[in-house]
Formats: C-alpha cells, sequence, structure tokens
C-alpha cells in the first residue's frame, strides 16, 4: 500500500546574520542561505516563565533567494515556508554529521510599524499584494430605502438588519 507523504513546515524568527548569496558553477543558479532564531516561551521547573532559541538554517534558490540576498538585513523577522530536508556528510577528521534544514517556497518579511525594511513602503521594490482583485461594491454604504414611517410594511434601516 502506497503512502501520503507531507512535508511541510512553517516558521517565524529573526535573522541571525544577513543572508549570504552565491551562484552555483556552470549553471549560474543563484541559492541564498540564512538562519533564523525562533524563541520559544515556556514554564521551567520553578514555574517562571524563560526563552529557549531554536535555530534553522534556511536555502532559498533562483530568483527568490537574489531578492533575500539584497532585501533582507540580520535582526529582521520572517516568516519561512517550505520543506524540511535532512543531509549527512563526514567530516575531515571521520565524524559522522547530520542536519535538518529547511527549503524555502516562500519567505516573506514582516514589517513593524515604523519599520521601512522588508516591503511595503520601503524603497526595495517589494509591496505585498493580491493578485484577485477587490470587489470594493461591498464596501459602499447601504442605501436606505423612502417607504413609510416607522410602522410595518415600509423597509427597514440598514442598521435594522444586523443580526445581533
Amino acid at each position: 500500500m502506497s503512502g501520503f507523504d507531507i512535508n511541510t513546515v512553517t516558521v517565524s524568527g529573526n535573522l541571525t546574520r544577513d543572508p549570504e548569496v552565491r551562484n552555483i558553477p556552470g549553471s549560474g543558479t543563484a541559492v541564498c542561505s540564512l538562519r533564523i532564531a525562533h524563541n520559544e516561551r515556556f514554564k521551567d521547573a520553578s514555574g517562571e516563565w524563560a526563552d529557549r532559541a531554536a535555530y534553522f538554517d534556511v536555502t532559498i534558490w533562483s530568483g527568490l533567494g537574489e531578492w533575500m540576498g539584497r532585501n533582507l538585513t540580520k535582526g529582521q523577522k520572517v516568516v519561512v515556508s517550505g520543506r524540511l530536508r535532512w543531509r549527512e556528510w563526514e567530516t575531515p577528521e571521520g565524524q559522522k554529521r547530520q542536519a535538518v534544514d529547511i527549503t524555502a517556497d516562500s519567505v516573506v518579511p514582516v514589517v513593524r510599524d515604523g519599520d521601512s525594511r522588508g516591503g511595503g513602503g520601503g524603497s526595495n521594490g517589494y509591496a505585498a499584494r493580491s493578485d484577485v482583485p477587490a470587489d470594493v461594491s461591498d464596501f459602499q454604504p447601504a442605501g436606505v430605502g423612502s417607504g413609510g414611517s416607522g410602522g410595518g410594511g415600509g423597509r427597514q434601516s440598514a442598521d435594522d438588519d444586523i443580526p445581533f
């Protein structure tokens, strides 16, 4: 029987260093490496709140990786979505090492009020926008009918239609 495997992860955190972009020899494909730190709050044995950091290595390919290298900086908060990739290697001393990395499908810079890095009003060429047009007719004020004096039979005001 064939199984269905899902390999998806979404993590938010702050960049621990500036992104590093390099090109693959031969093909010239860009690959960007970055590391993010995610803080987890938990109660320790004494019942006090404490923070524990988890670090994730992230790989971003092609145009998205080039953009990240040009526009992100150390300390910036990002949300990374992608898949986990397990790798194994041997050190020059003969020790076996293993690591789990995230290969990103998307990286979204998180912009806080007053922060121009990563999008929105900045001059870096990135602006988050939807490809689905908004139907603004839903936001037009509802007209009030002209029928009747507050008794039955006439149209009610828009406020009377609210279900709560």
